[in-house]
């Protein structure tokens, strides 16, 4: 497929943030040689299955199978059993039942068990990575304005606890930083939809990509990381908002094809070697990507040029936090939670406090056992 002149297709999707370049910014193809022979690669495969990305950030293990089960309760209990690790197992066996409670009880009370819920995975994810943290939940949350909106509540992360351990794990920074509870929804891929029907003015935060993987050059041992853009979203406009470590990749002309620019040695007669050195590589990459849990495997790339209420943090940390302040308004200032159900953002809420423990419980058990968990009926 020829792409030339496709840059005007994504103009509806970014809305009025996806113009031209600006001027006296610097165009990401300006620095790519567009040498067909250069530009050449192959797939790296490991096991038999192509290289790629990883739910998991810091551990993952790219060489095990996938785990194919409905939820991962059962299957995380039988490994902490199997590691010796009952302690952490007490907690998420009593996360197990926040669970199930929060699947019973109405959106005015359920944040509450779903937020002890994401806390007890979270204990039990620094307990089984022996990361020191103190009892203390490590965030808490204030109300500005009498007005019920979700920019009226307010989240800080605080230095100690629980949730700045969750942060050093994933290697986030937690010294006091406040965040509003909008842009905190603003920054979750898994209801981002439902947050751009609610608020329309806000700009598409996360692009859709197909096949990300890894490749290596067909002439060195440098290799990298490249994905493709759906077609709605293949553009210079979107390129130019992504992180300035990606470009594109013109030696493909068949498909849009965004590649990182950063590289890292793979020797394919030092296998072992060549996936420690890709596991670092990866958590340079994996903080620009999120993923839904679902039938298939949905990867997004994360926009990087800092639009107003953009958080560079993982869907892990902004839930949690989100969560909780839901959680203090259920338990303190019922009637304010109340009113924001009444107001304009009732499906946005509904839809975050329904679906985030499914997505939270999913993400910590990749982080905790290095495995990628699909649904038996469609894992690939």
């Amino acid at each position: 497929m020829n792409w030339e002149g496709v840059d005007a297709i994504s103009d509806g999707v970014f809305g009025s943030a996806c113009g031209q370049t600006p001027v006296g910014q610097r165009n990401p193809l300006q620095t790519i040689n567009t040498s067909r022979q250069e530009m050449a690669n192959r797939p790296i495969e490991v096991n038999g299955k192509p290289l790629s990305v990883h739910k998991a950030t810091v551990d993952p293990v790219f060489s095990a199978k996938t785990v194919l089960a409905s939820d991962a309760w059962d299957y995380i209990d039988l490994w902490l059993r199997r590691s010796h690790e009952e302690e952490a197992r007490f907690f998420w066996e009593q996360a197990r039942q926040f669970a199930a409670a929060t699947r019973e009880l109405p959106k005015e009370s359920s944040p509450l068990t779903a937020y002890y819920c994401m806390l007890n995975c979270a204990k039990a994810l620094l307990l089984v990575k022996k990361q020191a943290f103190t009892d203390q939940h490590g965030i808490t949350g204030s109300s500005t304005g009498s007005k019920c909106h979700i920019k009226n509540e307010q989240v800080v992360f605080k230095s100690s606890g629980i949730l700045p351990g969750l942060c050093r794990w994933l290697g986030e920074v937690a010294n006091g930083e406040t965040y509003t509870l909008c842009d905190i929804l603003y920054n979750l891929v898994y209801i981002h939809r439902a947050f751009n029907l609610s608020l329309p003015s806000r700009p598409e935060l996360f692009v859709p990509i197909k096949q990300p993987r890894i490749v290596r050059s067909m002439k060195t041992d440098e290799a990298w990381f490249c994905t493709d853009l759906e077609r709605a979203y293949a553009s210079l406009n979107t390129v130019n908002r992504l992180d300035p470590g990606f470009e594109r990749d013109l030696g493909i002309p068949d498909t849009f094809t965004v590649r990182s620019k950063k590289r890292f040695k793979w020797s394919s007669n030092k296998k072992a070697e060549s996936l420690q050195r890709y596991v670092v590589y990866h958590q340079s990459i994996r903080r620009h990507l999120a993923y839904i849990k679902g039938d298939s495997r949905l990867w997004y790339i994360k926009r990087g040029d800092g639009p107003d209420g953009y958080i560079p943090r993982s869907s892990l940390t902004l839930s949690f936090a989100a969560m909780h302040r839901l959680s203090e308004l259920a338990r303190y200032a019922p009637d304010r939670l109340a009113g924001h159900f009444e107001g304009r953002y009732n499906w946005l809420l509904s839809d975050f406090i329904a679906t985030a423990p499914t997505q939270f419980v999913d993400n910590i058990s990749s982080e905790m056992t290095g495995f990628e968990f699909m649904p038996p009926q469609r894992a690939s």
